[in-house]
């Protein structure tokens, strides 16, 4: 292989080498607030035993656990998918260097991981906003909660 050829399956994988790099910022955030997600988990099911069963805080805490298990799942499943993703631009510049050194023809097969590995980035990403949302409901509960309880 000689180096105008090389240099020219480097230049081609300068894309989605970015993406890699861009996607795997994305899954540090994602893993960081999965670790909050359960941590918090762990010290509400420690509350919630120490709680008196049928009180208001025990439905309270019952109600945030609920909320966090599903944060867990959603950000298990971004996780997932920015994975794919990666794993997708990652198998791109694996065939970039098989259409040179080999000579074989996947263009289709470049353009088909390449829309998948978008598609997973997107659904990722969506999985990732949906616990954004679910973040500020639970915010929003427990500010409902402190407010009432200071009311009384």
């Amino acid at each position: 292989m000689v180096v105008e050829e090389l240099t020219r399956i480097l230049q081609l994988s300068i894309t989605p080498v970015a993406l890699i790099s861009g996607v795997g910022l994305l899954l540090l955030s994602m893993t960081n607030r999965l670790g909050r997600t359960i941590d918090i988990s762990r010290n509400l099911s420690r509350e919630l035993q120490k709680v008196e069963t049928g009180s208001a805080e025990r439905q309270a805490l019952e109600v945030q656990i609920r909320i966090l298990y599903k944060r867990s799942r959603n950000l298990r499943l971004a996780i997932t998918y920015a994975s794919i993703s990666i794993l997708f631009a990652s198998l791109i510049i694996f065939c970039l260097f098989a259409i040179s050194y080999l000579q074989l023809q996947l263009t289709h097969l470049v353009l088909s991981l390449w829309g998948l590995g978008i598609i997973s980035l997107v659904l990722s990403i969506i999985y990732f906003i949906h616990d954004i949302t679910l973040t500020l409901h639970a915010l929003k509960l427990n500010l409902r909660r402190q407010l009432d309880l200071e009311r009384k």
